[in-house]
C-alpha cells in the first residue's frame, strides 16, 4: 500500500526496523498508522498559535470581505513601493535643480558662455575659410603665397 507520503507500509508496523526493498523510499512508515500497537504515544496536531489569535481572525476576516468587495490590496510589496517612491523623488529632485540652474545664471557663467559661443563662431569661420582653401585651385594658392612675400619684402625695404 503507498500513503499520500510515498512510503509504503510494513506488513509489521511495530517493527523497528528499516529494511529497504527496491521499491521502498528512504523516509521511515510511522508505526502508529496500522493501530495494532496501542502502547505507542499518538501524536497530535499542534495549535497554530497566530491563527487562533483573535487579531489574525479579525484580519483574515477583513481581508475576506474586501476581496468580495473587489477592495483587494495592491499586490507590490511595501520595499518595492519604497523603491519606486524613492525614483520618483530623485527624478523630481533632479528636475528641479536643472530647472534653477536655467534660471539663476550668474555673470560669470553668463559671460563664460558668451565666450565660449565666440570661440564657437571663430572655429567654425575658420573651418570655413579651409574648406575654401581647399577647393582652390593650386596656381591661385601659388599667387596668394607670392603676393604675401613680395608685401613682406616691400614692408622691410621701406623700414630700413
Amino acid at each position: 500500500q503507498t500513503t499520500p507520503f510515498e512510503f509504503q507500509v510494513t506488513p509489521y508496523p511495530c517493527d523497528p526496523g528499516l529494511s529497504l526493498s527496491p521499491g521502498r523510499s528512504v523516509m521511515a512508515e510511522p508505526d502508529y498508522l496500522e493501530g495494532d500497537c496501542d502502547e505507542l504515544i499518538k501524536p497530535k496536531k499542534l495549535i497554530n498559535p497566530v491563527k487562533t489569535s483573535r487579531n489574525h481572525q479579525d484580519l483574515h476576516r477583513e481581508l475576506l470581505m474586501n476581496q468580495k468587495r473587489g477592495l483587494a490590496p495592491q499586490n507590490k510589496p511595501e520595499l518595492q513601493k519604497v523603491l519606486e517612491k524613492r525614483k520618483r523623488e530623485q527624478v523630481l529632485k533632479a528636475q528641479k535643480e536643472e530647472q534653477e540652474a536655467h534660471k539663476k545664471r550668474s555673470d560669470l557663467e553668463i559671460e563664460l558662455m558668451k565666450r565660449q559661443q565666440k570661440l564657437e563662431q571663430l572655429e567654425l569661420e575658420q573651418q570655413k575659410i579651409e574648406e575654401e582653401q581647399e577647393n582652390t585651385p593650386e596656381f591661385v594658392k601659388m599667387k596668394s603665397n607670392l603676393r604675401r612675400t613680395r608685401q613682406e619684402t616691400d614692408g622691410e625695404e621701406r623700414t630700413t
